[in-house]
């Protein structure tokens, strides 16, 4: 009976061993899965708190971009109304001269336009006294370097055989016609 009651306990201990082992063994793979538990939750936390801040960075650059745009597209209107208003005030002077001078009568009231009239009228003839200036100016530097052309060309032409001769007077006849029309443009700019 001894060695059965000693059978009994030890087998009893064992049990009671195993059992430690076991729950030991239960509470070490509960702490592990509450650990891991941890750690994913963490990790989803973060990862949500990431995905906030880029959403947020995302909705200010679209906000960034969207105030760019409309301050885009009121620069653009501004831009568009200046050139409008420029224009509309170009065509109001433009008919405005217009009706002054047109043979349908004037807009100004007669004292304005008699005004006008004879300002117009002391205008043309200053311009007038300035293209004579002008034209006998012109007249006196295209005399002397024809004058001065020619007596040259008679120098060298007296030198050169008639072909070359020719051929001198047809190259110096363009830089005649551009004195010509040098005359002609200041006449025009006097007017």
């Amino acid at each position: 009976t001894l060695r059965t009651e000693e059978r009994q306990r030890l087998a009893r201990e064992r049990r009671e061993e195993r059992e430690k082992q076991h729950a030991a063994k239960e509470t070490q793979i509960l702490e592990k899965e509450r650990k891991a538990k941890l750690q994913y939750e963490k990790q989803l936390e973060e990862r949500q708190r990431k995905l906030k801040e880029q959403k947020q960075k995302e909705e200010q650059r679209r906000a960034a971009v969207e105030e760019k745009r409309k301050q885009k597209i009121e620069e653009e209107k501004e831009r568009y109304e200046a050139a409008m208003h420029r224009t509309l005030e170009r065509n109001q002077r433009l008919e405005t001269r217009q009706k002054r001078w047109s043979w349908g009568g004037s807009v100004t009231s007669d004292s304005e336009s008699k005004t006008a009239l004879l300002y117009a009228a002391s205008k043309r003839s200053t311009s007038t006294a300035n293209l004579k200036q002008t034209e006998a100016v012109m007249n006196k530097r295209l005399s002397s370097s024809a004058a001065l052309l020619n007596a040259s060309d008679r120098t060298r032409r007296s030198q050169l055989s008639p072909l070359d001769s020719s051929v001198i007077s047809r190259l110096l006849a363009p830089t005649q016609a551009s004195l010509a029309r040098s005359k002609s443009a200041a006449t025009l700019s006097a007017d």
